[in-house]
């Protein structure tokens, strides 16, 4: 049943779901209009249009410090998931499933345990390890769908918030930062929310660990026995991710008049590497900058603990762990360049998220859907977090960005819970899950996979909005009843 489910919802998005750049666009439409109506000041309605252009405007550039963050724990996580010992660990684990459900099972897994570490880790390591499965597969024959397996590999979007690198939890642990979204004497009544009040909680632990064993198993069930068509197997549209418009390497830079990289390999054997080349592939100049930045990151957690986890030290982790492993600063820069390239949609797109965040921010509209549900609760400390749950989960769906999300929702929550005698960090959490919960119908943080994968939008989210249904009803019963 969860199969014929699964094929139903695949093959309704397909033919329906537009690119999701086009969503963006649709999405600061639809938001302009809504503003415009409900929720900019000026009480002449003529007025209101240039109002809401002055607040997209305000936002389109407001968070290119943030998105610069964002886009390094995409670029590190990648880099690290392209070291040759993550690289070896993927192409075993591919080589492990033997039915179509284990491979399933399998690739949403280990995509969620990386994502747990790194949301960027967990992203690039599910894309290519569904690459590389759903290789595996149609090499020895076996039936399962490809778009699944990359629906599986983009769970790690379900449970990132919930992880080590989650950006609501993380930059809660900030009292700087809580002081500047919501005031420093809301900041002050509502106290310090280290990371052991948010991520390391037993209320966290069960939330996300049943998500780590039931999410694995619902997909595994969405797989048939049998699939139908070859477009189902392998690569889905034939791209590699290293060459996204389907052209080798060897006829690019044919174009482009530059040997290829066999030709450039067999005459720099003929000499002795000069002593910048010694230079540029140097251990010993990786652990120059390496080195330091793991001593300080260990001086910094042995003081703070797991404490002082934040965005920053995340980046840093990831990029001295990334430099150690790739052994060279010039293998860095390849496997980063390459990383790069998986940051264009995010990179063109984020602007465009940016400005309607402006727009439901300054508006106030965002805060009016979050007081909605507040106030919707009955002043219930569990109906305060499934309401606070619920309205996170609808605002990610306009502004898919777990920290630019919590900048717009922390005054309200952090208010309601303050007001109802809740625990902030239990309305912390419970931001965090609604912002992971509805990416699986937001496929903005879906792009880098998609380039990986060679799969398009359209064709995962049927799968995904199957996870999105049942994860959304466990997130209820753990901010309900725990």
């Amino acid at each position: 049943m969860l199969a014929r489910l699964g094929e139903r919802l695949a093959a309704l998005f397909r033919a329906t779901a537009p690119d999701p750049f086009v969503i963006a666009i649709l999405l600061t439409a639809l938001t302009f209009i809504l503003g415009v109506f409900f929720g900019a000041d000026s009480p002449r309605i003529v007025d209101r249009p240039g109002e809401m252009l002055d607040y997209w405007q305000g936002g389109f550039w407001d968070l290119l410090a943030f998105a610069m963050q964002m886009s390094l724990i995409l670029v590190t996580g990648h880099t690290l998931a392209s070291t040759p010992i993550i690289a070896r660990l993927l192409r075993r684990l591919s080589s492990i499933p033997r039915s179509g459900r284990q491979a399933v099972a399998l690739t949403s897994a280990v995509a969620i345990c990386f994502g747990l570490v790194n949301w960027g880790l967990g992203l690039i390591v599910g894309a290519i390890l569904a690459r590389d499965v759903g290789r595996a597969m149609k090499a020895r024959g076996v039936a399962v769908p490809y778009p699944l397996l990359a629906a599986a590999g983009y769970t790690a979007m379900l449970c990132w918030h919930g992880g080590l690198s989650g950006s609501a939890p993380l930059q809660a642990a900030s009292s700087d930062e809580v002081a500047r979204l919501v005031g420093a004497e809301l900041a002050a009544a509502v106290g310090d929310l280290p990371a052991s009040t948010t991520i390391f909680t037993l209320h966290n632990a069960i939330t996300t660990g049943g998500l780590l064993v039931g999410i694995p198993l619902l997909l595994a069930l969405m797989c048939p026995k049998r699939v139908e068509g070859n477009g189902q197997w392998g690569m889905g549209n034939g791209k590699s991710a290293k060459e996204p418009n389907g052209q080798s390497a060897k006829a690019r830079n044919s174009e482009l008049g530059t040997p290829p990289p066999e030709l450039s390999t067999q005459h720099s054997e003929l000499r002795s590497p000069t002593f910048p080349e010694r230079l540029d592939r140097s251990p010993i100049v990786a652990w120059l900058l390496a080195g330091p930045a793991l001593v300080w990151l260990s001086l910094h957690f042995a003081d703070r603990g797991l404490d002082g986890l934040t965005l920053n030290t995340a980046n840093l982790t990831f990029f001295a762990l990334g430099m150690v492993l790739h052994g060279s600063p010039v293998r860095y820069m390849e496997a980063a360049t390459e990383a790069a390239g998986c940051c264009a949609g995010i990179i063109i797109q984020f602007p465009l998220y940016a400005g309607i965040m402006g727009m439901m921010r300054d508006s106030g509209m965002a805060a009016g859907v979050s007081r909605a549900f507040v106030e919707a609760s009955g002043g219930s400390h569990g109906g305060l977090a499934v309401m606070t749950f619920l309205s996170a989960g609808l605002v990610n769906l306009f502004v898919p960005s777990g920290g630019g999300q919590w900048a717009i929702q922390a005054p309200v929550a952090l208010q309601a819970a303050h007001d109802a005698g809740a625990d902030p960090s239990r309305i912390v959490m419970a931001v965090a899950y609604g912002d992971q919960w509805t990416n699986m119908l937001q496929p903005f943080w879906a792009l880098p996979l998609l380039g990986i994968t060679g799969v398009k939008a359209r064709d995962i989210v049927g799968y995904t909005a199957v996870a999105l249904v049942a994860a959304g009803v466990w997130f209820v019963a753990c901010l309900w009843l725990l």
